[in-house]
């Protein structure tokens, strides 16, 4: 939920644990907040240091001695942007205002403090500070230099190419974006999906949303990469040899990753919203560039083309099977239409990722974020931290597939969504097991034993899948509209109730049965039964 709350906000949120197993059940979260760069402050407690009574806070039960590790802070260290231990109340105020400028300063992250019981019972006399000390470090701004050489270079392309993942956590960058490319007709903007909305779906600039792998980036000639980790997958896709890249980040050298590089001619450490507003301020002023600029109008005709094809194209997946089930892309379709337009989406689909960015069609900043890291389990508690934020009136949509569903503990997740009155709807895109596993061990192996094997030999099947929405549903207590559907009917009557419930301040969980119910829980016998 702290996650959720902060990607909303962006204010630091404060999460509490005990000592290190609390430490270690926070797990996969704080993988996630850290690749998201989600200000989170982290307590834990520490075993008492002394055991005879020495100080107040000294040991006084079994316990104590069991949870008494070496070094405690080693077990989430290298997520955090920063880790301290409180030796002494004197300076707690202290040392809580370093954490959070660590967390709040860019690159945003988890940071982790933690004390023992003896520095918590300390007496000390009461004192203040001045906050304005502690605020986080300013934005950076590209130098002039570099300011005019990438405009000179975006501007003087064939195919320029903006590609980015999580600089829409600003939300006012996405105005800044449109903008650039309204300016430098012909500029294209490709999101690889880290984090957040970053581009609005529905301009003739945007390329939607891809996992590194576009034609885009192969023929571009100038690729401008802004905040992004993983702008493409150098074994799937590249850009050609003559291709001019600059790459502006708030993080370029990515210092949690002991493996990346790019082939950037040039890379700045900056406010990608800063910078981008440079960039096109520069151009404006720049009479020569400017002139250049409105003889692209044939470009720009080209993209508005080319985005209605794409569109085209998204649309024509949209359809039922001929025997009545439905896809992904159905599915999502149907869900974008039921849902306000100012839904926020909080999305863990993993490998139909693509599916749903193509058919929700973010267009307003906001109202797409996505986990940015590989821990799953994230969408559960996280879209109750966004519901907390955004407030009784905005709709909130959590898209999971089956195996994120089961791993963000529905137990925890409904019945805090019920007893804290945050209601939301969570579609849950039932394909009956692990897919993404399968897809790893084919781009390695695309025809080895595995390929021909079936899902069941290969372990990654859920045949007989549980019921979903029956364990959301008992978690909250029976206060939770819950149902599951398999076929195209069913779906057009059931979406409809369950967003009515949501609406009504009643969470709603639909088990979506995709490619009908075979092998799922309520549907036809599976492998694994006979």
């Amino acid at each position: 939920m702290a996650d959720g709350y902060a990607r909303v906000t962006s204010r630091p949120q404060c999460v509490i644990v005990h000592v290190d197993v609390g430490t270690q059940g926070l797990g996969a979260a704080v993988h996630n907040a850290s690749c998201g760069r989600v200000p989170v402050l982290i307590f834990a407690g520490l075993s008492p240091f002394t055991a005879q009574g020495e100080l107040p806070g000294s040991r006084t039960e079994y316990i104590h001695w069991i949870q008494d590790v070496p070094d405690q802070k080693q077990i989430v260290g290298q997520y955090c942007r920063y880790v301290g231990e409180l030796k002494t109340g004197k300076n707690v105020k202290q040392m809580v205002g370093r954490a959070l400028q660590f967390a709040r300063s860019a690159p945003a992250g988890p940071v982790y403090l933690y004390g023992a019981r003896e520095v918590m019972a300390e007496e000390i006399s009461p004192y203040k500070l001045n906050q304005t000390h502690w605020n986080p470090i300013g934005d950076a701004a590209l130098p002039d230099e570099a300011v005019r050489k990438i405009a000179e270079s975006l501007v003087g392309a064939e195919e320029p190419l903006i590609v980015t993942g999580y600089c829409g956590r600003n939300h006012d960058i996405v105005g800044q974006l449109v903008e650039l490319t309204e300016t430098i007709k012909g500029l294209r903007v490709l999101d690889t999906g880290g984090s957040d909305m970053c581009f609005p779906t529905d301009h003739p600039a945007s390329l939607g949303l891809r996992y590194g792998v576009d034609d885009s980036i192969r023929t571009a000639d100038v690729i401008l990469v802004v905040d992004c980790d993983v702008p493409w997958i150098p074994t799937q896709c590249r850009p050609r040899k003559e291709a001019r890249v600059f790459h502006l980040d708030v993080d370029p050298l990515k210092h949690q990753m002991p493996v990346f590089y790019l082939p950037a001619e040039a890379s700045y450490k900056v406010d990608s919203c800063t910078a981008i507003t440079q960039l096109r301020n520069y151009i404006l002023k720049n009479e020569d560039l400017l002139q250049q600029t409105l003889s692209y109008q044939d470009r720009w005709n080209a993209l508005e083309e080319k985005h209605a094809a794409r569109m085209s194209t998204i649309r024509s997946l949209a359809v039922p099977g001929d025997d009545g089930t439905f896809n992904a892309s159905y599915l999502l379709s149907r869900v974008r239409q039921a849902v306000p337009h100012d839904t926020i989406f909080v999305s863990e689909a993993v490998t139909n990722t693509c599916f749903v960015a193509d058919q929700v069609q973010p267009t307003l900043p906001g109202t797409w974020l996505n986990c940015g890291g590989g821990g799953l389990g994230w969408s559960g508690g996280a879209s109750l931290g966004v519901k907390l934020a955004a407030g009784e009136k905005r709709f909130v949509c959590a898209i999971a597939g089956d195996g994120a569903f089961l791993f963000s503990v529905p137990s925890s997740v409904y019945w805090i969504s019920q007893r804290y009155k945050l209601p939301i709807l969570t579609i849950v895109l039932n394909n009956q097991g692990w897919q993404a596993p399968k897809r790893s061990m084919l781009l390695v192996h695309p025809y080895g034993e595995g390929s021909k094997a079936s899902d069941e030999e290969l372990n990654i099947s859920f045949a007989p899948s549980p019921d979903y929405a029956g364990i959301a549903k008992a978690a909250a207590g029976g206060n939770l509209w819950a149902e599951r559907v398999s076929t195209v009917q069913e779906l057009d009557e059931m979406l409809s109730a369950a967003v009515k419930s949501v609406m009504n301040g009643i969470g709603a969980v639909l088990d979506a049965q995709l490619n009908g119910p075979q092998g799922k829980y309520g549907g036809g016998k599976s492998v694994l039964v006979g």
